[in-house]
């Protein structure tokens, strides 16, 4: 199986990473790297099986379409976009399998990426037009789990878990920047939960911009959470969220 990937940031990189430690025959194509298997223009994912495109959210779509004129019909493609409503705008004459993988950090680029970044994480496949098994064998191959589901419930639920919280983390430490005190004595607890704060701006702005309507929502179901909190048992709500976050992780 040949395999290309567009795109070599932090996720793409660390697919090709991966793939070639696999000793899979692996071709990319970048803008900003060089180098063994680089290449720069589309041509060279003709013979692919798979093709993995891992640019910017808002650069997808353009890609998309671009592919519809170079790949065969037989060629299997899948995104890496942490939303999955707006990709699915229309069939494509290849073989179009959404996906998001659930991995990340706060850093972007190449330069950050590395082997074993998907290894015990979830996978989003968005089958609307159909799965690939090719795919799914790929995805447990890099180390991920890959979940079944439409494309709706999950840019509902990545709302929940990754978008709302990056707003949140922002708006913290908006809110606690003018108090020189207050960073002066910051420690960890507060560090961690602004990381997401250093999220790449362009993924971020992305995010925000795409799913608002979600992102919204979220924050109201978070501003209920807080006064449900506040205005009952407190203890005991919050030894339960302790139990149920725990077993979460184990």
């Amino acid at each position: 199986m040949k395999i290309g990937i567009i795109g070599l940031g932090l996720i793409g990189g660390s697919i090709f990473k991966d793939l070639r430690k696999l000793e899979y025959d692996v071709v990319a194509v970048s803008k900003s790297q060089t180098g063994n298997k680089i290449y720069k223009d589309y041509e060279i994912l003709k013979t692919c099986d798979l093709v993995f495109v891992c640019s910017a959210m808002n650069k997808t779509l353009a890609i998309l379409d671009e592919l519809e004129n170079v790949l065969s019909p037989n060629t299997v493609v899948t995104d890496v976009c942490s939303l999955k409503e707006f990709v699915c705008n229309k069939k494509r004459p290849y073989k179009f399998v959404p996906s998001h993988p659930m991995a990340g950090t706060e850093h972007k680029g190449f330069e950050n990426s590395f082997e074993g970044l998907f290894q015990g994480a979830k996978w989003v496949i968005t089958p609307v037009y159909g799965n690939d098994e090719n795919l799914v064998e790929i995805i447990s191959k890099l180390g991920a789990k890959p979940v079944i589901t439409t494309p709706k419930k999950h840019d509902e639920a990545v709302a929940l878990i990754s978008h709302m919280p990056m707003v949140i983390a922002q708006a913290l430490f908006k809110t606690a920047q003018d108090n020189e005190l207050a960073l002066e004595i910051a420690s960890s607890g507060f560090r961690d939960m602004t990381r997401l704060a250093m999220s790449n701006t362009e993924m971020a702005n992305d995010m925000v911009q795409l799913n608002a309507d979600n992102i919204q929502t979220a924050i109201l179901k978070l501003y209920k959470s807080i006064g449900d909190l506040t205005n009952s048992d407190y203890l005991k709500q919050i030894d339960e969220i302790k139990l149920n976050r725990q077993s979460m992780f184990l």
